[in-house]
C-alpha cells in the first residue's frame, strides 16, 4: 500500500501545472497517502492551494552543499514510492537516491537512467499530449490511465488583490484583454510589432489591452509601447503569480506565446488564443473548453535548440495579426 509518495517534476511553471491531472488521479487512488512534489524554484507556486498535494519541495539550482542537503532530506523522508514525471537524468538520479522501493519513471531516449527506476514506463514523448503522457505512469500504480484538465486553485487573498488591481485601473470586465508577449526562448515569441498592432486593433474596437509578464520582460514591454499607436496598460513585473492567475478570471480573453501564463489562463477558465511556433500544440496546447491554438506546422525539430535558422520564414513570423484577430473573434 502506498502511503508516502514523491512526485518529481523539474521543469517550468507550465510543466508543473500540467502535472495536476496526474496528481488528481493519484489522490483519488490513494486518498490517505502523503503526496509531496519536488520542483524547481519559482515553479511550485501553482501548487500552493492544490488539494491533492500535501507539500511542495524546491530543489536548489546552485551550490553543492544545499543540493546535497536536499538529497539527504529526501532520503530521510523514507518515501515508499517515487514517480518521476521529468524524463531527465538528474531527476532519475534523485529518484534513485531517495531509497524508495518503487521508482517509476520515463526514458523515451533509452538512456542509462532507465536502470535507476524499478519500473520504466514505455511511452513515446511526442506521440500524445503531455497530460496523457504523464497518465501512462498510472497503471504502474494500479490506477486507471486518466487524463483531464489542469487545475489552478486560488485563495481569497489572490482574488482580493486581483480585484484591487481591476478597480484601481478601472477595467471593465467585459471589455479588457490580457496579452503576454514574452517566451522563454526568443524563437517561441511572436514579434513585438505584431503585439503592438494587435493591441491597436483591439483598442479601436473599444477594448482595453493589458500587458503582463515578469520583470525580465521589461525590454519587450518598452518595445511594444514605443511601437503601439494606441495606449496600453502594462502590469509587466508588477503582479505576483497567483494574483496574475486571479486577474485572468476577470478578463475577457488571454492572448500569448507558448509559455506558463498560457496554461495558467486555461486552467482558471479564461478563453485563450495560444501562439505556437516550434512546439507542437498536439503535445503542448493548453487544455480547456475555450482554447484556440495557432500553429504553422513547420518541422522545427532540427533547429529547435539552441537556435532557429529560418530567418524571416520562421514559424512565429508566419502568424499574422489578422489570423490572431480571427481566432480572438471566435472566442469573443
Amino acid at each position: 500500500m502506498i502511503s508516502n509518495v514523491l512526485v518529481v517534476k523539474l521543469r517550468y511553471i507550465g510543466d508543473v501545472l500540467l502535472t495536476t491531472p496526474f496528481l488528481r488521479v493519484l489522490r483519488r487512488g490513494f486518498p490517505d497517502a502523503r503526496v509531496t512534489v519536488l520542483v524547481n524554484p519559482g515553479t511550485g507556486e501553482v501548487l500552493r492551494h492544490n488539494p491533492d498535494v500535501n507539500e511542495v519541495l524546491c530543489l536548489p539550482r546552485t551550490g553543492l552543499i544545499p543540493q546535497v542537503q536536499c538529497y539527504r532530506e529526501l532520503r530521510a523522508r523514507r518515501f515508499d514510492c517515487v514517480v518521476d514525471l521529468t524524463d531527465g537524468d538528474r531527476s532519475a538520479f534523485i529518484s534513485f537516491i531517495t531509497g524508495a522501493r518503487m521508482r517509476i519513471g520515463f526514458n523515451h531516449e533509452n538512456r542509462l537512467r532507465g536502470r535507476l527506476y524499478s519500473r520504466c514506463v514505455q511511452a513515446s514523448y511526442d506521440a500524445m499530449h503531455v497530460i496523457d503522457y504523464h497518465a501512462m505512469a498510472l497503471p504502474s500504480l494500479g490506477l486507471s490511465m486518466e487524463g483531464g484538465e489542469p487545475i489552478l486553485p486560488l485563495s481569497r487573498e489572490d482574488h482580493e488583490r486581483a480585484h484591487h488591481v481591476v478597480e484601481s485601473l478601472q477595467l471593465d470586465r467585459t471589455r479588457w484583454i490580457m496579452i503576454h508577449p514574452a517566451a522563454r526562448y526568443w524563437f517561441k515569441a511572436w514579434p513585438p510589432d505584431r503585439f503592438a498592432a494587435l493591441g491597436d486593433a483591439f483598442h479601436e474596437r473599444g477594448f482595453q489591452v493589458v500587458l503582463v509578464g515578469s520583470p525580465d520582460d521589461r525590454s519587450i514591454e518598452t518595445e511594444i509601447l514605443q511601437i503601439a499607436k494606441r495606449s496600453m496598460i502594462s502590469l509587466i513585473g508588477n503582479t505576483r503569480l497567483l494574483e496574475l492567475a486571479a486577474l485572468m478570471t476577470r478578463c475577457r480573453l488571454f492572448i500569448g506565446n507558448d509559455a506558463g501564463p498560457m496554461h495558467m489562463a486555461a486552467a482558471v477558465g479564461c478563453p485563450v488564443v495560444a501562439l505556437f511556433g516550434p512546439s507542437d500544440p498536439a503535445v503542448w496546447a493548453p487544455r480547456g473548453k475555450h482554447v484556440k491554438p495557432i500553429h504553422k506546422g513547420l518541422d522545427c525539430r532540427e533547429c529547435f535548440h539552441p537556435d532557429c535558422f529560418r530567418g524571416e520564414q520562421r514559424c512565429m513570423k508566419l502568424i499574422t495579426v489578422d489570423e490572431v484577430l480571427e481566432e480572438a473573434n471566435a472566442l469573443l
